[in-house]
């Protein structure tokens, strides 16, 4: 086991306020520390989604675990094969290199605070899904920056069955 130790000098606060906001309802993303905030310790941002919409398609990161935790809602997230319904106040806790997903449940908001820990530079890959959302790149140019962001896809067919 390898211990990595942050490099930053100063507290990172981030008022709510002052926090970048990425889409718009039905899911909305607050961008609060970037992977350069904290010396690549962490990367946080903050999910709302409006009842049943999508947060997240299936994919995994090769070298950072990644945390949900529910501030208020219902989320349902995979986990490798399995489809995980969190509530207010669950924390589900997905390790590097498994398949993971997340929704709003059918019927629910959710509102959930990621985390991915060590950090990656993501604050770039959430502005270039709004630019695919607004139509000013296409959905496959995301497949193009996979690398840079640890952010692989892939088909789940529990999740498929899952939200249809």
């Amino acid at each position: 086991m390898s211990l990595f130790v942050p490099k930053f000098e100063e507290s990172v606060i981030v008022r709510e306020a002052e926090a970048e906001v990425v889409g718009a309802a039905p899911a909305t993303i607050r961008l609060l520390a970037d992977s350069s905030a904290t010396g690549g310790a962490l990367s946080t941002q903050r999910v709302t989604l409006k009842a049943g919409a999508d947060g997240a398609k299936p994919h995994w990161h090769d070298n950072s675990a990644e945390m949900f935790f529910l501030l208020d809602g219902a989320a349902d997230i995979l986990s490798g094969e399995d489809v995980v319904t969190a509530g207010a106040g669950d924390l589900v806790i997905v390790p590097p290199g498994k398949p993971h997903a997340f929704a709003a449940v059918p019927g629910a908001d959710a509102d959930l605070l990621i985390v991915i820990t060590p950090g990656v530079e993501r604050f770039e890959y959430f502005r270039h899904l709004q630019r695919i959302r607004l139509g000013e790149a296409t959905a496959e140019s995301i497949l193009e920056v996979q690398d840079l962001y640890d952010n692989h896809f892939l088909r789940s067919e529990v999740w498929e069955t899952r939200r249809a």
